[in-house]
């Protein structure tokens, strides 16, 4: 793993300078400078004098050169615009084995599809870039979808070679999964991920039953790209879940004894309300289940009755117990009417910081596969109770009125992470900028510079010299953390963002972390496989006061699952906070889409996103 480490070239001179006296370092400097620059100057001059791929125009004879010289042709059909198209130029058609290998068999072609109608409307459902291996009588033997590094498109070009009959692969993704964790430790949580799910009872762990959002998180994912058997757990989780609901106030009791379902403890805390709310809202995006949109409506149904503070913040809990100390398996049994008769348990009226930013998050996930305004105009309320009264110099927010320790990294990383929801929701740059600013305070505050280990990972509370224990860093806290920053250095380009994810995945990585019996293994899984692969990304171009642009705006946000980056490009505003690609003038409102290595052409029909973003079963090449 390459974060957290200098290279191997820079800490060999400054282990064997800082022996010298420094006198004599800085003689050495001119000749450091001159020693680097003519190291560089020869670097440029090898890779000026590389063998390039020359790329032609199509033209109307290109089949019979091909015929004359023997060899096939090679259509790379991109877009000026196109993020892909760009990597691909860079990484794989400059790799000397790919140059090599398509200047022997191939007339290379290069179009851009804007500027051929005819080409683009024939690759259309290919994206961009689009890969197409014809032989010299004009017959197509491969057509291949998006990005490929160069180590998988050496193979691929090779086999278009040998075929004997035409070859087209569907518009698929890559495949291509990174991961920043090493193979064995990749391949053990791999197997605990599998190994830990019960298949007897359903749901993962054993004993107490809850939904664990994370390892549903991770199945859901993993059944976009085809895994059916996690698709079949993941429902069944989900399915079972609904067990926990509350069928008279709505809400989630905390958990179930004796590995059941039906055995609940009656407590209703935040986080568990938060992140079922979220689950079965990103589930109801994914699968379209009516009873995943009513399990998610009946938890906010619970948020909004007996949580909502009369400002708009939400409260922190409610009591199992209507009597302290006295089961209520019979008062949970009770309809309404007959509950109120008796009284309510109690609830814990404090405002948390973290507690909000996770209903924030929640609601407004909701709001996003419903499109239903009142959603998310709370999670905008309690975002600016909480900035009205959380808030600390800097960007960071206090976990109470007032703090007896702390500040605590659960409060600002729980409202950073709301904030950049708000932003994906609403396109609002306000909430990108309290983002930024709430993760430079974690980084300020929570970074573990005290600690000689390169992986320590950010701790749970910020250390002052009155600290009686040394704070530590939380696993659960570390994964949320890599997850945030990671997609806020993609919304943003600030590659101080992605420090502090790799960073927190250092931690995450280390054989003593990921090795613990009872380690959050759907967490670590999912921000390894984030921050080894790009979002989801949608960018709608056209004024905020169009319907139509707002109709593309509202389709793209109904993508399911956390790892997106949906954005609005109005011209009226400027360009976007991190312009990565370059889109092209259209005359009616259009949306970009660009997934697993590809970008579509411009859309002007909402229906068409979704269908674009769905993440197809992986190519079996």
């Amino acid at each position: 793993m390459s974060c957290c480490r200098l290279t191997s070239w820079i800490k060999s001179i400054l282990e064997k300078i800082k022996w010298f006296p420094i006198g004599v370092v800085f003689l050495l400097l001119p000749f450091l400078a001159l020693a680097t620059a003519q190291a560089g100057e020869s670097s440029g001059k090898r890779q000026s004098n590389q063998e390039r791929i020359v790329w032609q125009e199509w033209s109307d004879d290109v089949f019979a050169k091909a015929k004359n010289s023997k060899r096939y042709v090679l259509l790379d059909l991109e877009a000026v615009w196109c993020h892909w198209c760009h990597v691909m130029d860079e990484r794989t058609y400059k790799n000397p084995a790919v140059v090599k290998l398509v200047n022997r068999q191939f007339i290379p072609i290069k179009v851009d599809q804007d500027s051929r109608p005819d080409l683009s409307n024939r690759y259309d459902d290919y994206g961009w870039p689009a890969t197409v291996v014809f032989d010299s009588d004009g017959k197509e033997r491969a057509i291949w979808s998006g990005f490929f590094p160069p180590e998988e498109m050496l193979p691929m070009l090779r086999s278009a070679l040998k075929e004997k009959t035409t070859v087209q692969l569907r518009p698929e993704q890559s495949g291509i999964i990174a991961t920043t964790l090493s193979p064995k430790i990749h391949q053990e949580l791999k197997q605990r991920f599998d190994q830990g799910y019960d298949t007897e009872a359903g749901g993962w762990g054993f004993g107490q039953k809850f939904l664990n959002w994370d390892n549903v998180e991770y199945a859901m994912q993993q059944a976009r790209v085809g895994d059916e058997i996690a698709e079949r757990r993941a429902k069944e989780t989900l399915a079972k879940q609904l067990k926990l609901i509350d069928p008279v106030w709505g809400g989630v009791y905390q958990y179930s004894t004796d590995n059941d379902w039906v055995h609940p403890h009656f407590e209703k805390i935040m986080q568990m309300q938060a992140e079922n709310l979220r689950i079965y809202s990103q589930a109801f995006g994914q699968w379209h289940a009516p009873e995943y949109l009513a399990a998610a409506k009946d938890i906010e149904r619970f948020l909004s009755t007996f949580l909502l503070t009369p400002e708009g913040a939400f409260y922190t809990s409610q009591d199992a117990d209507l009597i302290r100390g006295k089961h209520s398996q019979g008062y949970f049994a009770l309809d309404d009417a007959q509950r109120r008769k008796q009284g309510i348990p109690r609830i814990d009226k404090h405002i948390y910081s973290r507690e909000n930013g996770w209903a924030i998050n929640a609601l407004t996930n909701l709001y996003m596969v419903t499109g239903e305004a009142s959603y998310l105009e709370k999670a905008k309320r309690a975002a600016d109770w909480i900035i009205a009264n959380r808030s600390l110099p800097g960007g960071g927010f206090r976990h109470d009125q007032s703090d007896q320790g702390g500040p605590y990294l659960g409060d600002s990383l729980s409202m950073g992470r709301s904030f950049l929801s708000l932003y994906c929701a609403t396109a609002d740059r306000k909430w990108l900028d309290r983002a930024k600013d709430t993760a430079v305070f974690i980084n300020k505050h929570f970074c573990d510079v005290s600690s000689k280990r390169q992986n320590a990972g950010f701790i749970t509370a910020q250390a002052t010299p009155r600290t009686s224990l040394r704070p530590a860093p939380l696993l659960d806290e570390n994964v949320s953390l890599a997850r945030f920053t990671n997609l806020l250095f993609h919304y943003t380009g600030d590659k101080h963002f992605q420090t502090m994810a790799q960073q927190a995945m250092c931690y995450l990585a280390t054989p003593e972390i990921a090795g613990k019996p009872k380690v959050l293994v759907g967490g670590i899984l999912l921000a390894d496989r984030e921050l080894g692969s790009d979002p989801a990304h949608v960018t709608v171009v056209g004024p905020k006061g169009d319907p139509r642009a707002r109709a593309l705006f509202l389709s793209a946000l109904s993508y399911p699952g956390s790892y997106k980056r949906i954005e609005w490009l109005d011209q009226a505003e400027g360009p976007l906070p991190f312009m990565d690609v370059e889109y092209p003038p259209s005359k009616q409102p259009a949306a970009f889409v660009c997934i697993d290595g590809r970008c579509s052409s411009p859309i002007q029909d909402p229906a068409s996103i979704l269908a674009r973003l769905q993440a197809p079963k992986k190519a079996s090449r």
